[in-house]
C-alpha cells in the first residue's frame, strides 16, 4: 500500500494551503475527476436501490441540535455557534436532524415505508490539529449519508440490504474491510440518565443491538463487539478499513435509532388508521468521500480502475505528422464522455511518453499507417498491445471498459 498523503500530492489529486487551514484540503482537477466519478457511481447505486436524493443546508439553528441531542452529547466536536440575525446557527456535524425534518415536513402512510432518503452532503467537525491527516481525517466532510424511515418489522431487512450495498461497493472499488465492529455503549454506563453519554432507554438500545447482531449473523461475517464505541443515540455496525501505516478508521456504518424519531415526533399512519412511530436506520455506504478516496489511492497506488482514473485514455502520436489525427481522436473520445489527453510528439520519445503515462488505463498510439487509415493501436496499462483497429471501434471498446463500476480493466 502507498501513503495517500505523499502519492496524492505527487499525482496532483489534492493539496492544502495554510491560508485555507488545517484539515481543509482542496481538490485539483485530477482529484476532482476521481471524486466526481465515485460520487456519480454511488448516487446511481442508491437510485437503483430505491433511495430518493435530497439537498439540505450545511447550517442549522442551535435549537435543532438541542432537540436531536447533538448539542448536549457532541458539542465538543462541533464548531462554535454563529450569531446571525439574533439567532445562533452552527455548521452541522451530521445530516440526520435535517433528514428528520424533511421526513416530518409531509404526512406519511405505511404504504410509503420504507422511505429511503439519501444525500451527498457536507458536514463539519472541529477535529483537533493533532489528529488531522491528508484526506483521512478532515474538518470539512462530504458524506455519503442516508436515513431509512421504516416500521419496526422492516428494520432488519433494511439494515441487511444496507450491509449488502456496502459489501458490493467494496468489491467494485477494489477495497477490503479490515474488520467489522458491533459498536455498543460502554460497559456499566447507564442509558438515559442525566449524566449519561447515551440518550434513550435501555430497552430501545437492546432492541437496536439485537437487530444489528441479526444482520451481522445473517451476512456470515466475523465481527467483534466494541464497548464504548456506540453513537450517543444507538449502537452501530462499523466497517473498518486500514491504511498504509496499519491505522484503522471507520469508512461505512449502519445504525438503528429509536431516539430521533421520538425527539422530532415523527410518525406515519398505519393500516389501522392510527399514528405510529417509525424507526430511523442510518447508513453510509462509502462514508466520507475524502476517506474513501484516500483508501482508493493507497490500495491502487494511483492506478485506478478505468472508470475512476483522472485520465482514462492518453493519445500518443508518434511524430508531428500524426498530431492532426491525434487531435481528432481526442475530440471523438471526449464526445463519448471519456477523460482524454494528448501526449504530444515534442514532449519526448514514444517510450518516454509511455512511461510518463504508465498509470493511464489505455494508451492510443498513432503512427503513419494508423493516421492514413483512421486506425489506432491500443496499449493497455498491463503492457498488452492490441492490433490496430478502426478508431470508432477502439473508442467504443474503451468506453465500455471504462463503464462506471467496472473493476476488470487494464490493470
Amino acid at each position: 500500500m502507498y501513503d495517500h498523503r505523499k502519492l496524492g500530492r505527487e499525482l496532483e489529486l489534492f493539496d492544502t494551503d495554510p491560508l485555507i487551514g488545517s484539515g481543509l484540503p482542496y481538490w485539483l482537477p485530477a482529484g476532482a475527476a476521481v471524486r466526481q466519478s465515485l460520487e456519480r457511481y454511488i448516487l446511481e447505486v442508491e437510485r437503483r436501490a430505491g433511495y430518493q436524493h435530497v439537498y439540505s443546508p450545511v447550517l442549522g439553528k442551535r435549537e435543532l441540535y438541542e432537540i436531536s441531542g447533538h448539542w448536549s452529547h457532541y458539542s465538543d466536536d462541533m464548531f462554535p455557534p454563529m450569531d446571525v440575525g439574533g439567532e445562533q446557527v452552527v455548521l452541522r456535524p451530521s445530516l440526520c436532524p435535517h433528514h428528520a425534518l424533511i421526513y416530518r415536513s409531509r404526512a406519511h402512510s405505511y404504504r410509503e415505508l420504507p422511505l429511503r432518503i439519501a444525500e451527498l452532503g457536507g458536514m463539519y467537525r472541529s477535529e483537533l490539529s493533532g489528529v488531522l491527516g491528508g484526506l483521512t481525517r478532515v474538518r470539512a466532510i462530504q458524506l455519503n449519508d442516508a436515513h431509512i424511515f421504516c416500521s419496526l418489522d422492516q428494520v432488519a431487512e433494511e439494515a441487511s440490504a444496507a450491509l449488502e450495498l456496502i459489501q458490493q461497493a467494496y468489491d467494485v472499488l477494489g477495497i477490503s474491510a479490515a474488520r467489522y465492529l458491533l459498536s455498543l455503549p460502554a460497559n456499566g454506563e447507564p442509558i438515559g440518565a442525566a449524566s449519561s453519554k447515551y440518550v434513550g432507554d435501555a430497552d430501545s438500545w437492546a432492541r437496536s443491538a439485537a437487530f444489528l447482531r441479526e444482520v451481522l449473523d445473517k451476512a456470515g461475517v466475523e465481527y467483534e463487539e466494541a464497548p464504548g464505541e456506540a453513537a450517543f443515540y444507538g449502537p452501530k455496525i462499523d466497517v473498518q478499513i486500514e491504511d498504509a501505516a496499519g491505522r484503522e478508521a471507520t469508512l461505512s456504518t449502519i445504525q438503528v435509532d429509536f431516539h430521533q424519531p421520538k425527539q422530532f415526533d415523527l410518525h406515519y399512519v398505519g393500516a389501522d388508521g392510527d399514528k405510529h412511530r417509525p424507526v430511523m436506520v442510518h447508513r453510509a455506504i462509502i462514508g466520507s468521500v475524502e476517506r474513501a478516496v484516500a483508501q482508493l489511492i493507497e490500495v491502487h497506488g494511483g492506478a485506478f480502475p478505468a472508470w475512476l482514473a483522472p485520465v482514462q485514455l492518453v493519445v500518443l502520436p508518434i511524430s508531428a505528422d500524426e498530431e492532426p489525427a491525434a487531435a481528432d481522436l481526442r475530440r471523438r473520445a471526449v464526445e463519448l464522455g471519456l477523460r482524454v489527453e494528448v501526449a504530444h510528439a515534442d514532449e519526448g520519445s514514444l517510450g518516454a511518453r509511455i512511461r510518463e503515462n504508465r498509470l493511464v488505463p489505455f494508451q492510443a498510439i498513432i503512427g503513419a499507417r494508423e493516421a492514413a487509415d483512421d486506425l489506432v493501436a491500443l496499449r493497455l496499462r498491463s503492457g498488452q498491445r492490441l492490433d490496430p483497429s478502426p478508431v470508432a471501434a477502439a473508442l467504443d471498446w474503451v468506453n465500455a471498459a471504462a463503464a462506471p463500476g467496472r473493476l476488470a480493466d487494464a490493470r
